[in-house]
């Protein structure tokens, strides 16, 4: 029978299971063994060939496409319910839908998208009802010839007249840049100017003569941006001066302006270290300066409000706190000023700065929360809470390009609420609904409920859990199947906010479960820390012992336990099985990163060497030692694995296509059971996988029709 979306948990038995079908023969990998040493270890890899960084080698594709042609055949019995699936998660989506303009200079800006388009249009308009509203940029039209598209940037010029957009349409993250004059816009073609800068990182700063950018220059080879150059319009881009070159490929480099638009900055950031530099926007031709000496281990954001940097500053404070120095003065660490004190259990994340107020985004036990601080007139020093409702949420502050204005937005979604802005008046704290994201179909969030829950992993430590599901199909009797989602990497907090297509799994008695593990800065610096380098174990663990304990305590069917992860947490998924595989029924593992340890030693590889302080450098033998102990592709052994959905990107620039290709491939030559074991290969895309609103719902549809039609009839 069609299983609808509100088809209750026990209908999904009536699902056929998919068997191993006797005719169709997985793809044998061929072993060429390559041989590697280091620190008196050997390691022999029998699938190094695979590697291709041209993407041209016939055997490597013709083994994918081998690859998909079997997933193809084996998942031919679910493709029914993938196009059910599919429809379902279109039909939520509002086909006309806009974004809330918003007033930055004389124009309000807003982006629209119709009917089946694949992606937003831009426009600008004189007031904010949208009179004189004018077309800036038909994303649909530059995306027509290509099978990917990403709009990387859109920035407009000071004196609002020229834009400038940056694109990707090789999935590569290499962007192009092209420039508009805004006056010309109604001659369409006319309207661009004939500067083209190509092999960038997609982001350009305006100085504030309109004529000149600046932005960061890709190198090809480690996919790093490592250059900035000041480009002037109207000339080649065999002209452009190179300001600024970082050789230390431990940092990435990105730019940013001043929020009162006085300053250009060349940002460093490796993954425990920060170095600025800056310039007056208004002497481009200038040079960059310091901003202050550099330190390890010393991570800070700056920003500039009139006469004063306000810095977000771990320095003698793990969590970080919030300092405030004249401009003058701002190289001289001792003459910074407290506003913020570092406190223990509570992480500052960063702050929005007013002519008149800061907004300071910080975390306590795992939930983000909004501290409003008057800087200026009678109430100066006050400060309050900006508080929402429910027992976990992820909220972030919305686009508010003017710091002279005395409102703030903020976004808002929990597991149960559909994304919504509000805007807070900063004087008296007062919010309005401004626009909630609409569900189409019979949704109503009354009809979901949602829990954070601590529990304890085996070395006592108290692990954060959210969890959502639909109340009249929940029952805490260890009945219902069981989705857990995890990352765990790079202090990127996973915050449990709403997804209209979760609702498709929660409608058939899924329980949703997103455990926030060790990796992450979710109970702040420590929490990521003790789950990085050496301490990488703790994430797994954390992972394991919370599905544990949510089949112990009826939140899901032992049998009935499925996890899902991507990129870093590709790595976890693949950890997992290896060291857990009874607990898992599926899993879903998406541009993994599975081959860490080989990697991690190969210096070519793009994004390895600004990696160390994450994962450790295995030149080290210690590190050597430690990664050894989980990754992925080293520690497969002969034993029975979950049913395994692996997809990537030919073109993926993060994980590259080979680290699944070669797990899956030593996988097969392992593994002794007969579960599906199923590898992906979009031969166009990237790491973020298929572009456009549409498309990519396909590749989550692919994912749940597969962990659904496992369930046990």
């Amino acid at each position: 029978m069609p299983i609808s979306s509100n088809t209750p948990s026990s209908a999904i038995k009536s699902i056929p299971k998919p068997v191993l079908k006797q005719n169709i023969v997985a793809p044998i990998a061929k072993k060429i063994p390559h041989k590697m040493a280091m620190h008196d270890h050997q390691r022999v890899d029998n699938y190094y060939w695979m590697r291709d960084d041209q993407r041209s080698d016939e055997a490597i594709l013709t083994h994918l496409n081998d690859e998909n042609s079997y997933a193809d055949a084996m998942l031919a019995e679910q493709k029914p319910l993938q196009e059910l699936l599919f429809e379902e998660l279109k039909a939520r989506i509002v086909k006309d839908d806009n974004t809330v303009p918003a007033k930055d200079g004389k124009y309000w800006y807003h982006s629209e998208i119709n009917g089946e388009q694949e992606y937003s249009n831009y426009y600008r308009a004189t007031s904010f009802s949208g009179d004189n509203k004018t077309l800036l940029l038909d994303v649909n039209d530059r995306a027509k010839d290509h099978e990917f598209y990403d709009l990387g940037d859109l920035s407009i010029s000071p004196n609002d007249e020229l834009m400038s957009i940056s694109e990707d349409t090789d999935s590569r993250r290499i962007y192009t840049i092209n420039f508009k004059d805004l006056n010309k816009i109604s001659t369409a073609q006319d309207a661009y100017l004939s500067d083209v800068l190509i092999e960038t990182e997609g982001q350009i700063v305006w100085a504030n003569d309109n004529q000149t950018v600046f932005y960061v220059k890709k190198d090809l080879e480690t996919l790093l941006g490592t250059q900035v150059y000041r480009h002037k319009l109207g000339t080649p881009q065999a002209d452009d001066v190179l300001v600024y070159e970082e050789d230390d490929h431990s940092f990435y480099m990105s730019l940013d302006k001043s929020r009162d638009d006085s300053q250009i900055y060349i940002c460093l950031h490796a993954t425990e270290s920060t170095h600025y530099f800056f310039l007056s926007a208004d002497e481009p031709n200038g040079e960059f300066v310091e901003l202050l000496p550099y330190q390890e281990e010393h991570e800070y954001h700056a920003d500039k409000m009139g006469e004063h940097f306000y810095i977000v500053s771990n320095y003698q404070a793990k969590n970080f706190r919030l300092m405030k120095v004249a401009v003058d003065k701002v190289d001289d660490i001792n003459n910074w000023q407290e506003l913020v004190p570092h406190r223990k259990d509570v992480l500052l994340e960063g702050i929005e700065l007013f002519h008149n107020f800061i907004v300071i985004t910080e975390r306590e036990h795992g939930q983000i929360r909004f501290i409003v601080h008057t800087t200026q007139g009678d109430n100066a020093g006050q400060q309050y809470p900006l508080s929402f409702d429910d027992p976990c949420y992820f909220a972030c502050l919305g686009d508010n390009p003017e710091p002279k204005s005395t409102t703030a937005r903020l976004y808002y979604s929990s597991l149960t609420t559909p994304g919504s802005l509000f805007e807070f008046d900063l004087a008296t704290g007062e919010r309005k609904l401004l626009k909630e994201q609409q569900v189409l179909g019979d949704f109503s969030k009354d009809d979901y409920q949602s829990e954070r829950l601590f529990i304890t992993a085996r070395d006592g430590v108290e692990v954060p859990v959210s969890i959502v599901y639909r109340s009249d199909t929940f029952k805490k009797d260890g009945t219902n199947p069981l989705l857990q989602y995890g990352y765990g990497a790079y202090g990127i907090t996973i915050d449990p906010d709403f997804s209209s297509t979760t609702l498709s799994l929660l409608n058939r008695g899924f329980v949703y479960v997103i455990a926030h593990i060790r990796g992450s800065e979710m109970l702040g610096r420590q929490w990521y820390e003790s789950g990085k380098k050496a301490h990488k174990q703790n994430t797994f663990n954390d992972f394991v012992d919370v599905t544990k304990a949510l089949i112990n305590q009826g939140y899901g069917a032992k049998d009935k336990i499925f996890a899902s992860g991507g990129s870093a947490g590709g790595l976890l998924m693949g950890a997992v099985v290896n060291q857990a595989p009874e607990l898992y029924l599926g899993i879903g593992a998406h541009v993994p990163f599975l081959d860490v340890l080989t990697t991690m030693l190969d210096e070519t590889i793009p994004l390895t060497t600004n990696e160390y302080d994450e994962w450790g450098n295995p030149n080290e033998e210690q590190a050597y030692q430690d990664i050894l102990a989980y990754s992925p592709i080293d520690n497969i052994i002969a034993q029975s694995y979950p049913n395994i959905l692996v997809t990537t990107g030919l073109h993926d620039s993060q994980v590259q296509y080979f680290e699944p290709m070669k797990w899956v491939a030593k996988m097969r030559e392992f593994k002794t059971d007969d579960n599906l074991l199923l590898f992906k290969t979009d031969m166009e895309a990237g790491h973020g996988g298929a572009s456009g609103r549409f498309k990519s719902l396909k590749e989550k549809a692919l994912e749940m029709s597969f962990f659904i039609s496992l369930l046990p009839r």
